[in-house]
């Protein structure tokens, strides 16, 4: 290379005109009136990096100079790279900008020197620290650094000032595309310009540069940051197309494997196979052995497995690193059916590259043993390959073991250390990393607890399409706990997780429709939880499996409850097993009783309880009073409360009062709130156990003001009656009047039958007794039916209407009330002449009475009513009858 070439080349930048020459770039013509936007769509360059950017004279580099470079760049294209340093070494020491910019590339692409991309940003800095004839190339490398964030923490602002001074430097490469890229839609601290992004492309495109060409082909395509338009999208690819096939037909082996690239299922040109595999072959003739590593991996993944291979195993036996790695990945996870792991020959490739310096070898080897992948399992072999690879800051190994030592499944877990793992990961720029570290601030884990640093850090990663950040900052916006409440933004990012295939995220969203945290159709939810536990998520077969019991957004079906939850039982999760016989337990109550036996002996308590009550009430399985007792005491064992309360009443109901009273007090002791009832009114009476007032009244109490409405009615009635303590017509109003507001109807009608008598503590109040017992009637309690009848009958205490006192007593009789059933039957017989029928003969022919003639037994009874003897006959079996 010349010292003239090397003049051409790096052409002076011209600040004085360069904003003129822009604009006029942008507008198509010679000159114009209009700035450039330049610095308009982020602040200001920050002050230490002033002078990358201060204008003045060009660095003094005489001809000597330029001799030296010339050299250094002769040898670095002859590989002689060590030579080509000793040039430049010099001429760094008397600080001659492009000196820096050529060690700068050497450090970047790891030739000659180790690959160091901080020492490239740092010299690469140098080069621009002066205005030089290099100063718009090292900008626009530096540029590319700062944007993905490798070597230096990513700035896009940096980037964006760092872009627009390549640009002006007209270099003839890629600036204005880099620019339209990072102005297309904005990065962080950079505003997006689209329409500006636009005209940078569109002018690029003009001059055929294919990246503008791609760009715009993607930008109309449907979901482009353009408007969609079709023939416009096509219009670019094909442009883009033709020059790639240029390309290719002068041997541009990297335009052969885009030109596959873009008959991919996902390319510009939609899946088109045997295009896609024409190109890879023809790269792969090529000869060059990096191509054909490429074109192997990539015949590998759309299934021409044999072929891909063997050009990878060829290029791996040539000494080609990469293709080694390609081998050993496809060796240990074939994206094939049916072609078989090969975990040894996979190791042997990986070892192979690893003995040639590969780090990336390093982590792929280190990962599978440490996963246990193929077979392959050893974990600490595993963690000093990793650990290898991270001391030469290969981002990739620092989050594996970040992961690693922040979780405890695998190694004790040492967060501190995790974390800075994590940190330097990030720092480097890998979304994983930057996730992982984001969740850490998030939870306070190996760090201070720091929300805000935690959703930057996430918000990174998740604009990088991590999809685990998209998910973990989500759910925080979705819960509100952590982070702010932002149920859209929450959805949206769960929205983005969930389509790329992340099935936590596809389930979060699904519970989240299903219990109300957020608005929609609970439907959405099953469609998604059925999404994410058909690719194997066990938690959405639970949730599934409750929704199905619960009938939660769709209509319950116990059948379909039991097969999610044997599903997720089967996968292990922990609380399968549990929600599986609350299903089985539901089945047994609805009939299938073999459902209810295998929760049961799953040990599922509530079941055992179940099981035993069937068996001691003979309801789908034959009465067993053994097994009855085995099942219950199983059940109470297990801590059971209605187990306990059932075998206390089932003793007290044999006479074994010790052993009743004794189960009633566990139950009591586990909460069970009939147990305390039942207790209580042991105690309060004296019935079954050593009267005990004191007690009574505190079990009955502490129940009754704990909302329990029999509690409540067992009190009233005991301060109405004086059962147990004195009477208290206010301690005996209020707590029944408690029972009846909680919806007891059996107080409510005791208490208007207090009320209409004026018998017991409560004085008479008619008017109210007729409200209450009228309410208790239409909501069809046969007592206050029968109370009513009777007053209407006899006229006492509300005015006399027979026809009515009927009609009420014939509804409490067909209730099966037993006194107002025995009146009736016996007034009936009388009135035909049947002198003193007895019970049985009177109570069977009311039976007949009121199945056979229907409605027509109030009119008979009415007309009944009129006979005087045989009204004297029901006043007094009404009498009779009055206290029951």
């Amino acid at each position: 290379m010349k010292r003239t070439t090397i003049r051409t080349l790096y052409t002076p930048t011209l600040r004085l005109t360069a904003a003129l020459t822009l604009s006029a770039w942008l507008a198509g013509c010679a000159t114009t009136s209009e700035a450039p936007p330049v610095g308009e769509h982020a602040g200001p360059v920050p002050a230490q990096y002033a002078g990358w950017f201060a204008s003045g004279p060009e660095a003094d580099t005489d001809g000597s100079d330029w001799d030296t470079i010339n050299l250094a760049q002769e040898r670095i294209e002859e590989g002689r790279y060590k030579v080509a340093i000793t040039f430049l070494h010099p001429l760094m020491d008397r600080y001659v900008p492009p000196a820096f910019y050529e060690m700068a590339k050497l450090y970047e692409k790891g030739l000659g020197v180790e690959q160091d991309l901080t020492e490239a940003a740092r010299l690469y800095g140098k080069a621009i620290n002066e205005p030089s004839s290099t100063r718009g190339h090292a900008s626009l490398n530096l540029a590319r650094l700062y944007l993905e964030g490798r070597g230096v923490k990513r700035n896009d602002v940096l980037a964006y000032h760092l872009l627009w001074q390549a640009k002006e430097a007209n270099l003839g490469r890629t600036a204005d595309v880099e620019l339209a890229n990072l102005l297309s839609e904005g990065g962080e601290g950079v505003e997006a310009d689209p329409e500006l992004a636009r005209q940078l492309y569109e002018q690029a495109a003009s001059q055929d540069k294919e990246q503008a060409l791609q760009a715009l082909a993607e930008a109309y395509a449907p979901g482009g940051w353009l408007e969609e338009d079709a023939e416009q999208s096509m219009a670019y690819a094909q442009r883009y197309v033709k020059q790639l096939e240029a390309n290719a037909g002068q041997g541009d082996v990297g335009a052969m494997l885009q030109l596959a690239s873009l008959y991919s299922p996902d390319g510009l040109l939609s899946d088109r196979p045997d295009q896609r595999i024409q190109w890879l072959q023809q790269a792969a003739q090529a000869g060059d052995l990096d191509a054909q590593a490429r074109a192997g991996r990539e015949l590998v993944s759309v299934g021409e497995y044999r072929l891909g291979m063997s050009l990878l195993e060829d290029a791996a036996r040539q000494g080609h690193v990469k293709a080694m790695i390609y081998l050993g990945q496809a060796l240990l996870t074939p994206e094939n059916e049916g072609q078989p792991e090969d975990p040894n020959r996979a190791e042997r490739w990986l070892s192979e590259a690893i003995r040639a310096g590969s780090d990336d070898a390093r982590v792929i080897l280190g990962r599978a043993l440490v996963e246990g992948q193929a077979g392959l399992d050893d974990l600490p072999r595993g963690i000093r390959l990793l650990e290898q690879a991270a001391e030469s800051n290969h981002p990739l190994a620092l989050a594996q073991l970040g992961s690693l030592l922040m979780g405890d499944e695998q190694v004790e877990s040492q967060p501190a250390i995790a974390a800075d793992y994590l940190k330097r990961g990030h720092e480097l720029g890998h979304p994983w990393a930057s996730q992982q570290l984001g969740a850490a601030y998030l939870e306070g884990r190996g760090v201070t607890q720091d929300p805000q640093r935690a959703e930057e850090l996430l918000q990174n990663a998740a604009a990088q399409n991590q999809t685990g950040a998209m998910r973990l900052l989500g759910e925080a916006y979705l819960t509100g706990d952590a982070l702010p409440l932002k149920p859209s933004r929450g959805k949206e990012l769960l929205t983005q997780a969930a389509q790329t295939g992340n099935t936590t995220a596809m389930t979060t969203l699904g519970e989240a429709y299903l219990d109300g945290t957020l608005e929609g159709n609970p439907s959405q939810g099953i469609r998604l939880l059925t999404q994410a536990a058909e690719q194997g998520d066990d938690y959405a077969m639970v949730l599934l499996g409750r929704a199905y019991r619960e009938g939660n957004g769709v209509k319950r079906d116990l059948y379909k409850a039991k097969r999610w939850l044997t599903r997720a039982q089967e996968a292990g999760h922990a609380s399968a097993a549990d929600a599986l016989a609350y299903v089985q337990r539901d089945l047994g109550a609805e009939g299938n009783i073999e459902a209810l036996i295998a929760a049961a002996k799953n040990g599922h308590p509530s079941a055992m309880a179940d099981l035993g009550r069937a068996y001691l009430d003979g309801e789908g399985v034959e009465r067993d009073q053994q097994q009855a007792e085995s099942w219950l005491e199983q059940a109470s064992q297990a801590g059971h409360a209605g187990a306990a309360a059932s075998l206390g009443r089932m003793y007290l109901d044999r006479g074994d009062s010790e052993r009743g009273i004794d189960y009633l007090e566990t139950a009591v002791s586990r909460g069970h709130a009939g147990a305390r009832n039942d207790l209580g009114e042991a105690y309060l009476t004296g019935r079954h156990t050593e009267q005990n007032v004191e007690r009574g009244l505190e079990l009955l109490n502490a129940a009754a003001e704990s909302g329990d409405p029999l509690a409540a009615y067992v009190l009233g009635d005991a301060y109405q009656h004086g059962k147990g303590v004195g009477k208290d017509a206010e301690l005996a109003e209020r707590w029944y009047q408690q029972a009846s507001d909680a919806g007891a109807v059996y107080a409510r009608a005791e208490l208007g039958i207090a009320f209409m008598r004026g018998e017991g503590a409560i004085g008479q109040d008619v008017q109210r007794g007729y409200e209450l017992l009228r309410d208790a009637a239409k909501q069809g309690h046969a007592g206050a039916q029968a109370s009513l009848g009777r007053e209407y009958l006899s006229g006492r205490n509300i005015e006399k209407d027979p026809e009515r006192g009927a009609r009420y007593l014939y509804q409490a009789a067909s209730q099966g009330h037993q006194s107002a059933r025995l009146a009736l039957a016996r007034a009936y017989l009388l009135a035909r002449g049947y002198e003193n029928p007895n019970q049985k003969q009177a109570l069977l022919w009311l039976d007949n009475l009121i199945d056979n003639e229907g409605r027509l037994a109030v009119e008979t009874l009415r007309q009944l009513l009129t006979d005087e003897a045989a009204f004297a006959a029901l006043e007094t079996e009404l009498e009779t009858a009055s206290g029951e």
